[in-house]
């Protein structure tokens, strides 16, 4: 068996460079795409925290997890349900978590799901609890919690960063693992480029302010739907961005700050790579990169001002599309290269490789396969697929495996393989659903993250390679019902004409075969 790296990174969207972005300077976790399967069309369940970690790390659908929000555990609340780390730990791995990978709170029970999950108890950054303090310099002196802050790390609380600390600890745990025959399954969780943007401010140098640009359609579509528009809420209270004094929901950033705040998310993750990339240099140093998978995912995407918002909160591809890559030694890879290593640190300050992923598929794919995936590619038995109704079963998933995805070219159809594998067959168009709940029709001040009991509207949305189309219907909290004869609003965006997603045509095209799609996948 295989040993397993699971990297997890916050509101990470595919901004690197081997998803096609020319300004990100990101050549470590370049490195890795050139030695993984990529794919360049992955989607979260739903682009918030908490739901979408639990949704992937049990390979449920929010509505099976009944997660829409921060305010429930999964095991009390919806089923006792098995999580993928913890399937690896029943069967026989050391299971760890470091950093963020689930959501912190009562959602993971407070304790980030340990026992179940975990051998050992999860190991938090003790300087994570500075991350929404007055830790930025402003122009006076004095400090803010301000939105976009680069830092002196060295006068940072501790001396030190969150991210900085579990690359550290995770390094620390494979220097272990290496004297150990156990298999682990290690996951990780970066928090950067979660808000606020705070990272060394020496990442600044790799973004001119004059190279940054303005999102292509930094404007609220004409035809949104008022229930689409999420009202960034969040951004809102901090700092600096309340000194701008901001009209809700609509009102515009100023242009030059729409600037800093991309400048500086491309910064936070330039400072995520240098991570990524120390944390791969040390699986080389033990010398355990030949025997260990690595899998690099984000829990969603964020918007830089795209259809004038920032954040996540939508059912846009900036907010539900996300980076995805697995490197499985002997399988998406060669030998090891030069010197037995496969992953040499890469300095963000002076590489910039442009290196090509090593496979690339277009294959339209979902985080919720990510359990029956990873448990295929270690050789475990995949889980069954869930029933209709799962909230008893303890071990099945909604995600069928997407390993028949990593070798098959493009090109050639599927052939009939897998049929007898529960009716998934292979020959059906790949769709990836997300889903974000709205409190009303019309922006307000919880439309971000409407708390269960408030829930009115839910947003159902399926992307495939040519189309995203999205239904907001009635929904009620009390019995998790969704009502498809209440349709409030839809979106209908081609991806070919409008890859940006800013002309909806739901109201002068004719959609019923899509309706129909939406509800048999809904409704099994």
């Amino acid at each position: 068996g295989m040993n397993v790296l699971f990297i997890v990174v916050d509101d990470l969207r595919p901004v690197l460079g081997c998803y096609g972005d020319k300004l990100v300077k990101s050549p470590n976790i370049d490195q890795l795409a050139s030695q993984s399967v990529v794919f360049n069309n992955a989607y979260a369940q739903q682009a918030v925290c908490a739901p979408s970690r639990v949704s992937f790390l049990t390979g449920r659908r929010p509505d099976t997890t009944r997660l829409y929000d921060f305010y429930s555990y999964w095991r009390v609340h919806a089923g006792n349900y098995s999580t993928m780390p913890q399937y690896f730990k029943e069967n026989g791995y050391m299971t760890m978590s470091v950093g963020k990978v689930f959501h912190p709170g009562v959602s993971s029970n407070y304790h980030d799901d340990y026992p179940y999950s975990w051998s050992i108890p999860p190991f938090h950054p003790s300087t994570e609890k500075y991350e929404n303090d007055k830790t930025c310099r402003g122009k006076d002196g004095r400090l803010y919690a301000n939105l976009v802050c680069p830092v002196n790390v060295t006068e940072m609380p501790g001396g030190t960063l969150p991210d900085i600390q579990t690359t550290e600890e995770a390094i620390r745990l494979l220097k272990v693992m290496k004297t150990q025959k156990q298999k682990f399954f290690l996951a990780v969780g970066y928090h950067k480029p979660h808000i606020p943007l705070r990272y060394p401010q020496e990442f600044l140098k790799l973004y001119p302010l004059e190279n940054i640009t303005l999102a292509p359609d930094p404007w609220v579509p004409k035809k949104l739907p008022s229930v689409a528009y999420n009202p960034w809420m969040d951004i809102r209270q901090r700092d600096d961005v309340q000194a701008l004094n901001v009209s809700f929901p609509y009102g515009p950033l100023p242009d030059d700050f729409q600037r800093q705040i991309r400048q500086s998310y491309y910064a936070a993750v330039s400072y995520l790579d240098m991570q990524v990339g120390r944390l791969l240099n040390a699986l080389d140093d033990v010398g355990l990169s030949s025997s260990t998978m690595v899998v690099f995912t984000a829990d969603h995407g964020w918007s830089l001002g795209e259809h004038g918002e920032w954040a996540k909160y939508s059912n846009f591809d900036v907010a539900t599309r996300v980076p995805l890559m697995f490197y499985v030694p002997g399988m998406t890879s060669a030998a090891a290269s030069q010197q037995g290593r496969i992953f040499p640190y890469l300095d963000p300050f002076s590489h910039n490789l442009g290196l090509v992923p090593q496979g690339q598929s277009k294959k339209v794919v979902e985080l919720v396969s990510l359990f029956s995936t990873l448990a295929e590619l270690a050789g475990l038995q995949v889980p069954p697929a869930c029933p209709k109704t799962s909230f008893h079963v303890a071990l099945c998933t909604e995600g069928a495996s997407i390993v028949h995805y990593f070798n098959s070219s493009e090109e050639k159809v599927e052939t009939e393989d897998g049929c007898e594998d529960n009716n998934r067959c292979h020959t059906e168009e790949p769709v990836a659903f997300s889903q974000y709940p709205r409190p009303s029709d019309t922006p307000q001040w919880n439309s971000d993250r409407p708390e269960l009991k408030d829930i009115r509207i839910m947003g159902y949305s399926m992307r495939t390679i040519d189309y995203r189309y999205t239904v907001w219907v009635q929904f009620n909290p009390n019995n998790f019902s969704a009502d498809f004869e209440d349709v409030h609003a839809g979106e209908l965006y081609v991806v070919e004409i409008d890859p940006n997603q800013d002309y909806n045509i739901y109201n002068n095209t004719l959609h019923g075969h899509l309706f129909k799609k939406l509800l048999g996948f809904l409704k099994h």
